[in-house]
């Protein structure tokens, strides 16, 4: 088992999951930075929409946990702000990330399309790398599999997926390669899209659809009563994805006949 405890600084200790999430934040940012640069727009406000985003996304993501979880935190509040034990949502962060980068758009006069475009790659990629997080707390893992499936994994996959004397879905590592490969399609479309938004839906829908089927095969679900929130809520993005796709590419089909 790998320890979460990456070094110790005296006696503050310094936890795996704070190192990835700090790494996924910074690549997500450089590459948003050099979009940008390629793109008609200023560098400056990538930067500035970031330092505002990503706090609003933690808080978001540990905000929309913590609800969901309030029986864990109820008799120890303190425990909500331990942020590097874990207990992130991803859908949480999407809200607040939304909140706050449609306010400075707003703010700014900025094209929020052109924006949500930019910047849907750099989110996909850094929540592909955000799931290592979760690998190295032993979370966000699925049901028991047999020793001749977990097999197939590389050695160290195969000792951190061995939790409560049995085997589980590396579920963690379904969603990062399912987001490295959205990841590929929203950079590839970048330079082929037809019209504004076009990539920030693809990465609803995808991103979406992908979550909705692995979470299926977890254990540590938010629950809704009998529902998987993680999977209503991907059902409702998708849908929301597909209808505004269609509105948008029937504007410009539209307009290409007039």
């Amino acid at each position: 088992m790998i320890s979460p405890i990456a070094i110790q600084v005296g006696p503050l200790p310094i936890y795996w999951y704070g190192i990835i999430m700090t790494a996924a934040f910074i690549l997500a940012t450089a590459l948003a930075y050099r979009l940008a640069l390629a793109s008609d727009i200023d560098p400056e406000h990538i930067l500035n929409l970031l330092i505002l985003i990503i706090p609003a996304a933690i808080i978001g993501a540990r905000l929309y946990y913590v609800f969901f979880n309030w029986t864990d935190y109820s008799n120890n509040p303190l425990e909500i702000f331990a942020i590097r034990h874990g207990g992130l949502a991803i859908h949480g962060g999407l809200l607040g990330g939304f909140i706050a980068g449609f306010y400075y758009v707003r703010k700014h006069k900025l094209d929020f399309w052109k924006m949500a475009d930019l910047l849907a790659p750099c989110l996909i990629l850094g929540q592909a790398i955000g799931r290592w997080g979760n690998f190295i707390n032993q979370e966000a893992f699925g049901g028991p599999v047999p020793r001749q499936f977990i097999s197939k994994f590389p050695d160290f996959i195969q000792k951190q997926m061995f939790i409560g004397g049995q085997y589980h879905h590396p579920t963690f590592l379904y969603e990062s390669l399912w987001n490295l490969l959205v990841f590929i399609i929203l950079i590839v479309s970048l330079k082929r899209e037809k019209f504004q938004g076009q990539v920030f839906l693809y990465y609803l829908a995808f991103y979406s659809a992908g979550r909705f089927f692995i979470e299926g095969l977890r254990t540590d679900s938010l629950m809704l009563g009998p529902v998987r929130v993680a999977q209503l809520v991907s059902l409702i993005l998708v849908a929301v994805a597909f209808v505004l796709y269609e509105i948008k590419r029937k504007k410009v089909s539209e307009h290409k006949i007039i």
